[in-house]
């Protein structure tokens, strides 16, 4: 029963996402200028200003947006249709996130693969920089491993040479992890708690490091597989948690 406003939530703020994007495709608003302001998209769309941010942040991930710190929210110029890209805002559900995992496992693993062979000794050391902060953040549990987490593997996809790996993980953002897009409370209560979850991600990660350093190439993409299909299995079973209480 818990779940039910956090769904109506997330339902209420992809409306919202749906009906802004529309009324930019047919140039109800023009490229460069403000949209109106959160209390009147509030008042329009009879929603709560988290309804409202959130939504706003969906289209900022789209690249639709952005928002200027105290100025307001402005229309970007579209991007080229012909270009790859995959729309963060339509990442909604576990299904969606595991669907991207699926994705992942395929990309990445082969990334840790090339960065093995590719990596510098500068990379090495920004990595081990990231691990660092990610332990300490988790030790704290100040809630900003994500930020060392998305950077770990953006790096991972930089080392190796090849700026695709890397520019389509950037596309996807925040939302290459998926405790940001999921009950992440769900997903600790299958882990036992939230810190004990993240421990074991820091391992997995350093796994993935230590082959990397190595220059073992086989290992870095097993260690990556195994990362990233454990994620897959946390969700399915926080899934299920989910799905047994509604």
């Amino acid at each position: 029963m818990a779940t039910a406003p956090a769904r109506r939530s997330r339902s209420l703020t992809q409306n919202v996402v749906t009906a802004l994007s529309e009324r930019i495709r047919q140039g109800e608003f023009h490229v460069g200028e403000k949209l109106p302001t959160e209390s009147a998209l509030m008042e329009s769309f009879g929603v709560s200003r988290t309804v409202i941010r959130e939504a706003i942040s969906r289209l900022q991930a789209a690249g639709l947006v952005e928002t200027r710190h105290g100025i307001g929210t402005f229309l970007l110029e579209p991007q080229n249709e012909q270009q790859l890209r995959i729309r963060t805002e339509n990442i909604l559900t576990m299904l969606d996130v595991m669907a991207i995992l699926e994705l992942r496992i395929s990309l990445e693993t082969e990334a840790a693969g090339l960065a093995a062979q590719r990596r510098t000794d500068a990379q090495v050391q920004q990595l081990r920089g990231i691990l660092d902060d990610f332990s300490r953040h988790v030790q704290k549990k100040t809630g900003n491993a994500v930020v060392s987490d998305v950077a770990f593997h953006l790096l991972v996809a930089s080392a190796t040479g090849n700026r695709y790996f890397h520019d389509i993980l950037k596309q996807l953002g925040r939302a290459i992890i998926p405790r940001t897009r999921v009950d992440s409370a769900a997903i600790a209560q299958e882990e036992g708690d939230r810190t004990r979850y993240l421990e074991r991600v820091h391992l997995e990660h350093e796994d993935i490091f230590n082959a990397i350093v190595r220059k073992d190439s086989d290992a870095a993409r097993a260690a990556m597989r195994t990362h990233l299909a454990n994620s897959r299995e946390r969700l399915r079973r926080a899934q299920e948690a989910v799905s047994r209480q509604g």
